[in-house]
C-alpha cells in the first residue's frame, strides 16, 4: 500500500494548484497570482487568485474565502503556498504580508521574489513576525507565467519577443527578396497563436514593403483572434494607403527607429508589456545589439536557399570571444520544421538597460 504524501509532495501539489488558479486571472499590468491555505495535515482549507487591478490579491482571496468556511480562526497555524512573494504595501489593496500575519498563518512558501520597489519585502516583514518563509518553489513555472510582468519590473519596458523564420543554411529570404513562405503551415499556425498573445507587433518598413503583412493574429480558417496587437511599423518610409496593415482592428503606429529603446517606453505608457518583434535582419539585429530581446522564436525549415539574404545581420560581434549566449528553453517540430525558443541573451547593452523595479497594486 502506498503511504501518506510527504510533506514535499503536498507542498509541490498545492503549488502546481496555485499556479493554475493565477493562470485563471487577467494578464495586464498587475500580476497573475494564486494562493492555496493549507491545514496543518495538508488538507486544503481555501484558495484564491487575483482577478485584476483593484481586486483583492490572491492571499487575501483565499482568506476572504476561509473566513465564510469554516471561519476566521481556521487560518492560525496554517500554510500559505503563493506563486509570488506576498507584497508589503498599501496600495488600492493593502499588505498581503499583513493580512497574513494578522490571520495566524505560521508558514508561507512562494514561488519568486516580488521586484517591486514598493511592492517587495513582504518575506522579510512575515519572518520579523515570527512566521517561516521558504522561496523558490517552483521557481521557473512561475516565472515563465509572469515573464512580462517581471520584465516591465526589473527592467522597465515590455517583454520582448523576437522571432523570425530561416532555412537550414541561415536564410531568411530567397536571392530575389521573396521570403513567403520559407515554413509550412504548422509553423505559421503557432506564429499567429504567439501573436495573440502579444500586445504589440513590430515590423521594419522594408519587410512592410516587400510582404505587405497584416499584422494580426489569425485563426487556421482565417478569422482573427480576439485579442489583437497592436501594429507598429519601424522606419522612415512612409506606409502606403492601400497596405493591408492600415485595416488592420487597431490603429497603426509608425517610428522612424532613431531610438528603440524610447519605442519600448512609448509602448509601456500605452500598457503594452509583451511586443512580437517580427520584421527583417536589419530590425531583428538592431533589437539584439540594442539588448532589448528577452526570448528568440527561431522557426526553422528544412530547405537551403543560399545567397546573401541572412535571417540576422550585424550584432557588433568581431571575434569568437564576443559571441552572445542564449539558453535552449525547447524544441518543437512543427510539421517538417522545427521551433527553437531560447532565452536569457546576455549583452552589454542589456545589463546597462536594467532600471529599478516599480512595484504592482
Amino acid at each position: 500500500m502506498a503511504g501518506a504524501p510527504r510533506e514535499s509532495e503536498i507542498v509541490d501539489a498545492a503549488m502546481l494548484r496555485a499556479l493554475e488558479l493565477a493562470r485563471r486571472g487577467p494578464r495586464g499590468l498587475n500580476p497573475q497570482v494564486g494562493a492555496v491555505l493549507l491545514a496543518a495535515d495538508g488538507k486544503t482549507l481555501a484558495e484564491g487568485w487575483h482577478r485584476g487591478a483593484g481586486t483583492p490579491h490572491a492571499e487575501v482571496d483565499a482568506l476572504t474565502r476561509l473566513a465564510a468556511e469554516p471561519g476566521p480562526d481556521a487560518a492560525r497555524g496554517a500554510t500559505a503556498v503563493v506563486t509570488l512573494e506576498p507584497c508589503n504595501h498599501t496600495g488600492r489593496t493593502g499588505p498581503c504580508a499583513q493580512a497574513l500575519i494578522d490571520a495566524g498563518v505560521a508558514r508561507v512558501l512562494y514561488a519568486i521574489d516580488d521586484p517591486g520597489r514598493l511592492s517587495g519585502g513582504g518575506a522579510e516583514h512575515l519572518r520579523d513576525a515570527g512566521v517561516a518563509v521558504v522561496p523558490g518553489v517552483r521557481a521557473d513555472e512561475a516565472a515563465a507565467l509572469l515573464d512580462s510582468w517581471l520584465t516591465v519590473q526589473r527592467l522597465g519596458r515590455p517583454h520582448v519577443t523576437l522571432k523570425w523564420a530561416q532555412s537550414l543554411d541561415g536564410r531568411a529570404a530567397a536571392s530575389d527578396g521573396t521570403s513567403q513562405w520559407i515554413t509550412g503551415p504548422a509553423a505559421r499556425a503557432d506564429v499567429h497563436r504567439r501573436r495573440a498573445d502579444a500586445d504589440a507587433i513590430i515590423v521594419g518598413s522594408g519587410t512592410l514593403l516587400a510582404d505587405d503583412p497584416a499584422l494580426t493574429a489569425r485563426r487556421e480558417d482565417g478569422s482573427l483572434y480576439d485579442h489583437q496587437p497592436r501594429p507598429v511599423v519601424v522606419g522612415t518610409r512612409a506606409v502606403p494607403q492601400e497596405a493591408q496593415v492600415r485595416r488592420h482592428p487597431l490603429p497603426l503606429m509608425q517610428d522612424e527607429g532613431d531610438d528603440l529603446a524610447d519605442l519600448l517606453d512609448r509602448l509601456r505608457e500605452l500598457g503594452v508589456q509583451r511586443v512580437f518583434v517580427e520584421g527583417g535582419p536589419t530590425l531583428a539585429s538592431s533589437f539584439v545589439r540594442a539588448g532589448l530581446v528577452d526570448e528568440v522564436l527561431a522557426y526553422i525549415a528544412p530547405t537551403l536557399l543560399g545567397g546573401d539574404r541572412l535571417a540576422l545581420g550585424d550584432l557588433g560581434v568581431r571575434s569568437i570571444d564576443g559571441k552572445l549566449r542564449l539558453e535552449v528553453a525547447s524544441v518543437e517540430r512543427l510539421g517538417d520544421d522545427l521551433l527553437i525558443v531560447a532565452r536569457g541573451l546576455d549583452t552589454p547593452a542589456l545589463r546597462a538597460a536594467t532600471r529599478p523595479a516599480q512595484g504592482k497594486d
